[in-house]
């Protein structure tokens, strides 16, 4: 049975509100914001040093800092006032926090590579949301972003998104042979969702119907040629 979702997306696409409601209408717990938290938490930093480096490449700064700091870092994450926290570090993090998030399974998550990290699991289901350049900016200019502010996020978070990727995985983005699904989001929120819980609920129901079919394997009746000719030559 499929006990974890993961959901990789374009920036814009509604990716955020798609998921807060499959995971509300399962009854599951997101994992979005959740593990910017949960990350900070670990390494004791604030939630926005976190923000600011997922799924982005470091910047030159943040490298040469790393080329000098080599070796520090391990010995600094226990402290309260982290200081340095890079892209490398924080994609090794990702990948455990992600895979424990799984083992407890009953969960949404919202990128961070989870569909990588977890593509070996038959619990769970990949899906990979995307929009035409127009309804992305559609949706980024209606949580209240300036037309100019909206072309610059939906020009660059991608972009970053796939250097990320490309870095510290090594796979192309979005690698289409990750996912259950792919899915635009101008259909609306609403049959996006639908066609993602029936999906899943598909593959659930062929799964319990192989479950059965396996149990109800016949077995040779006392009389049957086949018990026969055992009983003979035993």
């Amino acid at each position: 049975m499929i006990r974890v979702i993961t959901i990789e997306r374009e920036y814009g696409c509604g990716a955020a509100n798609i998921a807060g409601t499959i995971a509300d209408r399962l009854g599951w717990k997101l994992w979005d914001q959740e593990i910017t938290a949960e990350i900070a938490r670990r390494l004791k930093c604030k939630h926005e040093m976190v923000a600011e480096r997922e799924e982005r490449c470091d910047s030159m700064f943040y490298r040469l800092i790393k080329a000098f700091m080599r070796g520090s870092f391990e010995a600094r994450i226990d402290t309260a006032d982290l200081e340095v926290l890079d892209a490398e570090h924080l994609a090794i993090l990702f990948e455990k926090v992600v895979t424990e998030i799984a083992e407890r399974g009953n969960c949404v998550i919202v990128g961070r590579g989870a569909n990588w990290f977890l593509r070996h699991r038959d619990d769970a289901f990949h899906t990979f949301l995307y929009a035409p350049y127009d309804e992305k900016m559609r949706r980024t200019m209606a949580q209240g972003e300036s037309e100019r502010d909206a072309g610059n996020l939906l020009e660059s978070v991608d972009r970053e998104r796939a250097a990320f990727v490309r870095k510290y995985y090594g796979k192309e983005w979005p690698d289409r042979s990750l996912y259950n699904l792919m899915i635009n989001t101008k259909v609306g929120d609403e049959a996006v969702i639908a066609a993602v819980l029936d999906v899943i609920d598909i593959l659930n129901n062929q799964r319990v119907s192989a479950r059965t079919a396996g149990s109800r394997a016949p077995v040779p009746d006392a009389y049957s040629p086949t018990a026969n000719r055992d009983s003979v030559n035993s």
